[in-house]
């Protein structure tokens, strides 16, 4: 590990991403939206130097995670628009310039890619940004990607005749790029795989396969992470109770499975589905506007280690964090840290 101190038990960790500043992007338009091609409307910032503005805001980014007393922490996402279509748009195969419409998992009409040909990784995509992170944290640094069940559920396949054939193809991009960033000082790479829920019959099919194809000959510890939507674009009412995929990814070779749990109230005896695995169980309702007690967050600990031990359990929001007041994101993180040091010392 690059890291230059032990974890805790129960630590703590961002899923991926940190709200953006109000200088840095658009919010209103922002929250409209979780773009699959680029939304370059979004930046207040003019080109020439959008890049220096965003590194400005990575490193608040880091600082807010370690002032609020996160263990793990990521570039906070602040240079992608979305989750999945940074990586997604810069592949080979890939025509994001002429998009095609599909439905989102709401039912509103998106734009997405079109995949006209091979999917090949030509360039490092988010090589710098974890270099960056690497140069400015002494913590635990752990950088998101899509999962390739995710990266072939949000395209219009114009070019392969089987939908695996194509996520075996995105895994084999997604592979080389996470390799690229252990190289570049990663101690945790994740995969976001939110999908994985929403087309269970496909998943079971090859997502499992694809996953152990991006994760091939990854040293450091990985994560898949799966969940029900950003609180912002999915409200609580709409969530459901239990997942529909999640004792398929114990077959994973991921270390760790990261879940949404607070917000959908999800029953915990599905963790026994993950026996082996350590588990970033969400213990932060990110649809829920106000800022959760530490004893709040040291309850939903306690109720998991009813299913897990100590040792296999990491503290987490339920997702990203993206759409949320950033005075929020950061009561919600401080409370986070300061309920697992709860349990922490009760645990000796």
């Amino acid at each position: 590990m690059s890291a230059t101190r032990k974890l805790p038990l129960l630590p703590t960790a961002v899923v991926g991403s940190y709200p953006q500043p109000d200088w840095l992007v658009d919010r209103a338009l922002l929250s409209k939206q979780v773009p699959r091609t680029r939304a370059r409307d979004i930046w207040r910032v003019a080109e020439p130097w959008l890049e220096a503005a965003q590194d400005d805001a990575t490193i608040l980014a880091i600082q807010e995670m370690e002032r609020a007393g996160i263990d793990i922490v990521t570039d906070g996402e602040i240079r992608r628009e979305s989750y999945s279509n940074r990586f997604a748009t810069a592949l080979e195969g890939v025509d994001s310039e002429r998009p095609a419409e599909m439905r989102s998992t709401v039912g509103t009409l998106i734009q997405v890619p079109r995949v006209v040909g091979p999917i090949r990784r030509v360039r490092g995509v988010e090589t710098r940004d974890m270099e960056f992170l690497r140069r400015n944290t002494a913590r635990f640094a752990k950088i998101t990607l899509p999962g390739p069940f995710t990266l072939g559920q949000q395209v219009k396949n114009e070019h392969y005749r089987d939908d695996a054939e194509l996520a075996m193809d995105y895994a084999a991009a997604v592979n080389a790029e996470a390799r690229e960033l252990e190289r570049a000082g990663a101690d945790v790479i994740q995969l976001d795989e939110p999908w994985l829920r929403n087309n269970p019959a496909a998943a079971k099919r090859y997502a499992v396969a694809a996953i152990n194809r991006a994760l091939e000959g990854i040293d450091v510890t990985t994560v898949v992470h799966l969940c029900f939507g950003y609180a912002a674009i999915v409200p609580g009412v709409s969530k459901p109770t239990g997942y529909s995929f999640l004792g398929d990814l114990a077959g994973c070779t991921a270390d760790q499975i990261s879940i949404e749990a607070a917000q959908p109230r999800l029953d915990l005896g599905v963790l026994a589905e993950l026996k082996g695995k350590t588990v970033n169980l969400g213990v932060i309702d990110l649809n829920d506007p106000a800022v959760e007690s530490a004893e709040t967050v040291a309850a939903r600990l306690r109720h998991a280690l009813e299913y897990l031990p100590a040792d296999k359990l990491v503290a987490a929001p339920d997702c990203g964090m993206k759409y949320l007041p950033r005075a929020t994101a950061f009561g919600k993180l401080k409370a986070m840290a300061e309920g697992a040091a709860i349990v922490r010392r009760e645990l000796g």
